[in-house]
């Protein structure tokens, strides 16, 4: 189960310029943004990365506001950059994964942060690619690699743990 005070949420690459291009780009970002809104409202970090933001731009302005630090990058694996390690925190060894593309910069951040002893999960209506087949195929990639594939409702539930969190009728509200 993912358990708020251990995890943190990955929004990677949603940027701007590169929405038209992604399949079902919106809806990725809608969850995403229910995923950040209830993050800082159980007290769990939102990081955001940027693939080369001086070419790609900044992140979706959805979601931008949402994000406590935004992390510049150039590797595809955005755990093979000094930024995110160093802002992520082993305690929170739980990091739920967002993003686009699914195929490229999502399944190779989610490795990485394995690789590097975190527990990656990926929230399957929360990524995208350009064409639905890379999504599917690095979802199966992944789950070969045990990481764990979950909705965006699925984490809000796990974080709130019960109808008696604080924050239960806020997060429902962003659901319904």
């Amino acid at each position: 189960m993912l358990v708020a005070r251990h995890s943190t949420l990955l929004l990677v690459d949603f940027q701007h310029r590169l929405a038209p291009v992604i399949d079902g780009a919106q809806q990725t970002i809608d969850v995403a943004g229910r995923l950040a809104r209830v993050a800082g409202l159980v007290g769990v970090p939102v990081i955001a990365t940027e693939q080369i933001p001086e070419k790609l731009g900044a992140t979706s302005p959805e979601l931008l506001p949402l994000a406590g630090q935004v992390i510049a990058k150039r590797t595809f694996d955005a755990a093979g950059e000094p930024g995110l390690p160093q802002a992520l925190d082993l305690k929170r060894g739980q990091v739920v994964v967002t993003g686009w593309e699914a195929h490229v910069c999502v399944l190779q951040t989610a490795l990485g942060l394995l690789r590097l002893g975190f527990r990656p999960v990926v929230a399957a209506d929360a990524i995208g690619s350009r064409a639905s087949f890379n999504k599917e195929i690095a979802l199966r990639r992944l789950a070969h690699h045990g990481i764990e594939i979950v909705t965006g409702e699925m984490v809000i539930f796990e974080w709130l743990e019960n109808a008696d969190h604080p924050a239960f009728r806020e997060a429902i509200a962003l659901i319904k």
